[in-house]
């Protein structure tokens, strides 16, 4: 019985090593940054393995370790919010009347939801329709069942739409804070 259970260990791991790469890559759209990422990628696998005895054989082991990843990810993230959440409990609440940091270098530098929805309401319909209904959180295919069209020409749509619109706010300034 034991070489049957060091079999499905085996065989749990390797499954658990051919998976990293996807794991990485969905760490990355997580986080954005890659040693944000290869920290969370460490440490699902470790729970993971923690868990192994947790886990069925007729389960989806790709959707099982996402979802540890993900529930780490979103649990790491509350603890950062919590951590950081700053009570004032000043005469006067003296911290909460202090000047914020915006983000932006300059009032000029910015622009306004006006102003964005005006350059792409500058659009034609065949791109402006595609990408709002991106924007807005229509799948591809969604869009595309929607619009009657084929999937390639609505993501390139929205492709040349982004573009298009970058190229429009390139003057937009944003401190990328970390």
């Amino acid at each position: 019985m034991k070489t049957d259970k060091n079999i499905t260990n085996k065989g749990f791991e390797n499954k658990l090593i051919e998976l990293q790469g996807n794991m990485m890559n969905f760490a990355l759209t997580l986080t954005t940054n890659r040693e944000e990422a290869k920290d969370l990628l460490q440490e699902t696998t470790l729970r993971v393995l923690d868990n192994k005895e947790k886990y069925y054989e007729n389960v989806n082991f790709k959707g099982w370790v996402f979802t540890i990843m993900h529930n780490i990810f979103v649990n790491n993230y509350r603890r950062i919010v919590r951590t950081q959440t700053v009570v004032d409990q000043t005469e006067n609440l003296y911290h909460l009347n202090l000047p914020q940091d915006s983000g932006f270098d300059t009032p000029e530098g910015a622009y306004t939801i006006s102003e964005i929805t005006k350059a792409i309401n500058s659009f034609t319909d065949e791109y402006k329709v595609p990408f709002s209904m991106h924007v807005s959180g229509y799948k591809y295919e969604e869009i595309a069942q929607t619009l009657t069209l084929p999937i390639g020409t609505v993501k390139s749509r929205i492709f040349f739409a982004r573009k298009r619109l970058q190229e429009m706010l390139k003057d937009y300034k944003y401190q990328d804070r970390e």
